[in-house]
């Protein structure tokens, strides 16, 4: 079994977020353009996924001497991520972390979306950096404790339909085994209490939460009446809008 494998993906610049929290010991593998991000960000993959179609030729050259090649044609049903997921599958991770980002809303989607397969279920942990933005999907039946920025935004959506007996708590407006229907506005926008500890369940459905992750570099929670630090006092990444607090609370 693999601890951890992460996919590069993505026709964007990588977030120095994101690279800074890949394991050294992860196995990581780029799908076709997102080579040429990875390199640029100083990360090398074991493994090159995808039809090729939009990586740049000193890149392919250099997977050719340092990287395992795994090449598709270009017409196909499935896309370069959904294809880098299926392989990573196969190897059982423990872990399994998508690192990419873009512009175009249909590919964020797409590869968001690939997250939600029937076929990762069995992987424990499924996370994504897109762009700076961190998500976490859970497959139901199951539960994660999150260790967030105190304070910061968290919204839980359900992107592949229905998810039952949804619950959470460490947060201001906790839900109590409550139904989210497909990409409506009640998980949205929460905030994570003061000590930044969140657990989330689900009984069936999957669910992507959006969240900001407490990195190495973020300042301890404060105890009370202890004067925040710089990182506990920083505005929410997203700001609750009038009509999402209302469906939240």
């Amino acid at each position: 079994m693999n601890e951890s494998i992460v996919i590069i993906t993505g026709s964007a610049p990588l977030a120095p977020a994101a690279v800074d929290t890949i394991p050294d010991e992860a196995i990581v593998l780029a799908v076709d353009g997102g080579l040429d991000h990875a390199l640029a960000a100083g990360v090398q993959p074991s493994g090159l996924i995808g039809d090729l179609d939009s990586v740049t030729e000193p890149s392919l050259v250099w997977a050719a001497r340092n990287a395992t090649i795994d090449r598709h044609p270009t017409d196909k049903d499935q896309t370069d991520t959904e294809l880098a997921l299926a392989f990573a599958v196969a190897m059982t991770p423990d872990r399994l972390m998508l690192v990419g980002g873009g512009d175009r809303l249909d590919h964020t989607i797409a590869a968001l979306g690939a997250l939600g397969a029937p076929a990762l279920t069995s992987i424990p942990t499924i996370e994504a950096w897109w762009g700076d933005q961190h998500v976490r999907v859970i497959h139901g039946p199951g539960a994660a404790s999150l260790e967030l920025v105190p304070g910061s935004t968290l919204s839980l959506l359900a992107l592949h339909g229905t998810c039952r007996a949804v619950s959470i708590s460490g947060v201001r407006w906790p839900l109590d085994e409550v139904e989210l229907a497909p990409v409506v506005g009640h998980g949205v926008s929460n905030e994570v209490g003061d000590d930044g500890v969140i657990d989330v369940q689900l009984s069936a459905g999957v669910l992507t939460v959006f969240d900001r992750p407490r990195l190495a570099t973020d300042s301890p929670p404060t105890s009370a009446g202890t004067a925040p630090t710089t990182t506990t006092a920083t505005t929410p990444t997203t700001t609750s809008s009038d009509d999402s607090t209302e469906t939240t609370a």
